[in-house]
């Protein structure tokens, strides 16, 4: 699954304006952190499981399990808020965007967080399965997490095992991509490919020695 083609950068805006870089904001680290914790653990603790990749997609395409969740997100909402406020004001470089009406309020960040965790819920619950199936045992949470974010945001790349959770990437594709409108679907899908091919016996292996 390695592959050497450059991952198309999720962070265009936040590069350009490192002044109002949004995981220099620890508060909004530590809160989008938090739900993706939550996410994972909530998969864990259910013995529901997503199976398949053609299973995920429809998951993805026609449910939303993320009511238990809502307060989490409203939270995590009203953090990004001003951040996102701050880069529309700023943003030199999409004159086009309506930033006003699609990056201000809180509703709009609402929307994209809750469609971001489902996408996360359904490829983390693959990811879970294929690890208890293939080892016989409960899946190690912290390896779910590792391979889950790694693959939700890399799609294309063999997941790293070391260093720790790249959530300033996950902020980025959430509140900058979701900012502009941008649908994270079509990349959830490949991941969703992508966690089904993995040689998750290997990568288990490795992460136990």
């Amino acid at each position: 699954m390695t592959t050497n083609q450059t991952e198309p950068r999720e962070a265009t805006l936040a590069t350009r304006l490192p002044e109002h870089d949004p995981i220099r904001d620890s508060r909004l680290v530590t809160a989008v952190g938090g739900l993706f914790d939550q996410v994972i653990d909530r998969i864990l603790l259910s013995p529901e499981r997503v199976s398949s990749a053609a299973q995920g997609k429809r998951l993805m395409a026609a449910d939303d399990d993320t009511e238990g969740m809502t307060d989490t997100i409203q939270r995590v909402a009203v953090v990004a808020t001003p951040i996102v406020r701050t880069l529309a004001r700023g943003s030199r470089f999409l004159p086009r965007v309506p930033w006003v009406l699609v990056a201000s309020t809180t509703a709009s960040l609402v929307v994209t967080l809750r469609a971001g965790v489902n996408e996360v819920r359904v490829l983390g619950s693959l990811i879970a399965y294929r690890l208890e199936q293939e080892t016989g045992r409960p899946a190690d949470p912290a390896l779910v997490k590792q391979l889950t974010l790694q693959l939700y945001l890399s799609p294309r790349k063999t997941p790293s095992l070391s260093g720790g959770l790249p959530l300033g990437r996950l902020v980025r594709k959430w509140v900058l991509r979701g900012a502009i409108g941008k649908d994270t679907r079509k990349a959830a899908y490949k991941a969703l490919d992508a966690a089904e091919r993995l040689d998750v016996a290997t990568l288990e292996s490795r992460w136990r020695g």
